[in-house]
């Protein structure tokens, strides 16, 4: 499927999303938010996808912030609306699907925003990344000042907020801001190994882990736990955890059954 501003590839039981406005170092347009939306939400209801990988069109960037140039005129009145209609920051994290940002360059602003919401983030040797809103005299508002404290700590986190600096991609590797960094020419194979390994996996178990996982950012502790009990002995009724059991003790792979 192809979108003028986000294009979508099968690649087995991956769905690739490709930021297109290399132009513009792929920075997001409101259509471009909004055709990303809707990509997101096919790729998550297709039962054959079990990854979705992100990254930007061109060899420079993943995404370099915002359109600035959309932000002229708006209101905060209009900003609240578009915030009630939802934000493509959540429509990424509250998916199903496991998301992998694949940063193949700058990653600035709402760019970092969009990579932080997702599950995995995989950059370049190449990638630059920066929370930049102060720059322009505003702040982040894609999740930043909430997402960015929890991948980095309290103080990382103002650091980078309250300087606008950028940093590359090997200190972000350093702080926990991205997961890991490969080479620039390695990126591609790399991020398609992990969804594939991923993709490998019972569907089914890999969506009750992540949302497992997710709730401990939002969840005390003793409701985190308590939340996994549940998420467990639910599992512990699935096809694939006799289908799982079953090929361990006859050593062989399984064949999952994805429910």
């Amino acid at each position: 499927m192809t979108d003028e501003t986000v294009l979508a590839e099968r690649r087995g039981p991956v769905s690739l999303l490709t930021l297109n406005r290399p132009e513009k170092l792929n920075a997001m347009s409101l259509e471009m938010k909004e055709a990303l939306i809707r990509a997101l939400r096919t790729a998550d209801a297709d039962p054959a996808v079990r990854a979705i990988v992100l990254t930007g069109a061109g060899d420079k960037s993943f995404v370099a912030g915002a359109d600035i140039a959309e932000f002229s005129g708006r209101t905060g009145i209009d900003q609240w609306r578009m915030y009630e209609r939802g934000t493509l920051y959540d429509a990424v994290e509250r998916l199903e699907t496991p998301a992998i940002a694949m940063i193949n360059g700058y990653c600035f602003g709402g760019g970092l925003e969009l990579a932080m919401a997702c599950d995995i983030r995989i950059a370049s040797e190449r990638a630059v990344l920066g929370q930049t809103e102060i720059n322009i005299g505003i702040i982040p508002g894609g999740g930043a000042s909430q997402r960015l404290p929890r991948l980095v700590g309290l103080g990382k986190a103002l650091q980078l907020t309250l300087t606008g600096e950028r940093i590359d991609a090997r200190e972000a590797h350093r702080i926990g801001l991205v997961d890991e960094v490969v080479p620039h020419g390695a990126l591609r194979d790399r991020s398609m190994e992990v969804a594939d390994r991923i993709a490998s996996r019972s569907a089914l178990a890999v969506r009750l882990a992540k949302a497992a996982v997710r709730a401990s950012v939002r969840l005390p502790l003793d409701q985190g736990i308590r939340y996994e009990q549940a998420l467990f002995s639910l599992v512990m009724t699935s096809a694939d955890k006799e289908e799982g059991v079953r090929a361990f003790l006859e050593k062989r792979d399984p064949a999952w059954k994805d429910r």
